[in-house]
């Protein structure tokens, strides 16, 4: 998925130097975003306050969406390098296309993996007979610099293995919990799951306490660690923590989100993310002028145009502002 903003703000990411060494709740609240025609969702990050989490620095929410009059969701082609896009689906159907020849339906928790490294194109949309309802997330992976530059490639997993306990089923999206593993690439120690919750569950999930963690809320009320986590906002946990208490008062659906601090300072603007401005600017003259980033055939429309380049300086710095 595309960042729409006309306006692209330069998100300036990574670095160990801010990373919460110990357990902490600190619950942030999402900015509201149109994508599109008719999407809107609620952007958790990069946030205010928090621009990574492990190596995951960029997650939209969206919906649930009753869109059964409505075209849904209509991203045209636009460029990505220097990521991996994450498609996760609670409800609906996405069709994914993309500039090496991709062409996938993907629907609920099935994963939709996209390597942008060096450069891809791609575009999403609602298929034009579709459910009436759609409801899931959109995540980027920032690729280390060992792998940033390798070429790019679409992964489709519609079986995913899963963890389960008494009211928990924990579907692995990217890495390993509790003994089972994604077969979903990763470049970096990270750990993505779906976590579905019978009403009145109270379990405790193990965790690696190396690793820096978050939880998005997608639905349903539950408590994180005690903490009541709303549908559409996600509660940061921090490091150093071996396992996680989760309670539900209702039917839930969580995403964990976690992976060893990116030690790497990005610059993140737009749908790019480099180490360096001159990066940045090259990527964008390349997507302007039709080079580097492929063709996305199929897709009935034009492409994304790129937003001006702000006038300050993009400098890679720490996670949070």
């Amino acid at each position: 998925m595309s960042n729409l903003d006309r306006e692209a703000v330069p998100a300036l990411c990574g670095g160990r130097g801010f990373v919460v060494a110990e357990p902490v709740r600190e619950l942030l609240s999402p900015r509201r975003v149109t994508l599109g025609e008719s999407t809107e969702v609620r952007r958790l990050l990069p946030n205010l306050g928090r621009r990574m989490v492990g190596a995951w620095a960029f997650v939209d929410h969206y919906g649930p969406d009753d869109i059964a009059d409505e075209p849904g969701m209509q991203v045209p082609p636009h460029p990505h390098m220097g990521l991996q896009t994450v498609s996760w689906l609670h409800e609906g159907e996405v069709l994914h296309r993309d500039s090496t020849g991709s062409l996938q339906t993907i629907r609920p928790r099935e994963l939709g993996l996209m390597t942008s490294g060096q450069a891809i194109s791609h575009s999403e949309e609602s298929p034009r007979q579709h459910p009436r309802f759609l409801h899931g997330a959109q995540l980027w992976v920032a690729l280390p610099d060992t792998h940033r530059h390798i070429a790019p490639r679409f992964e489709y997993h519609p079986e995913l293995p899963a963890v389960t306990a008494p009211g928990l089923t924990a579907t692995l999206i990217l890495g390993s919990l509790d003994g089972a593993t994604s077969p979903g690439s990763t470049y970096t120690p990270i750990v993505g799951a779906d976590l579905a919750l019978t009403s009145g569950t109270d379990v405790r999930l193990p965790l690696e306490p190396d690793f820096e963690y978050a939880v998005l809320s997608m639905s349903g009320e539950a408590h994180v660690d005690g903490v009541p986590v709303l549908p559409g906002s996600m509660l940061y946990l921090g490091c150093g923590r071996s396992e996680l208490p989760l309670r539900a008062e209702s039917d839930a659906g969580l995403m964990l989100l976690g992976g060893e601090p990116f030690e790497e300072e990005l610059i993140m603007w737009w749908n790019f993310i480099g180490r360096t401005q001159e990066e940045i600017e090259q990527a964008r003259e390349d997507w302007m002028s039709g080079m580097r980033f492929g063709e996305v055939k199929g897709y009935d429309g034009g492409r994304l145009p790129a937003p001006a380049l702000p006038t300050v300086p993009l400098k890679p710095r720490g996670r949070v502002r």
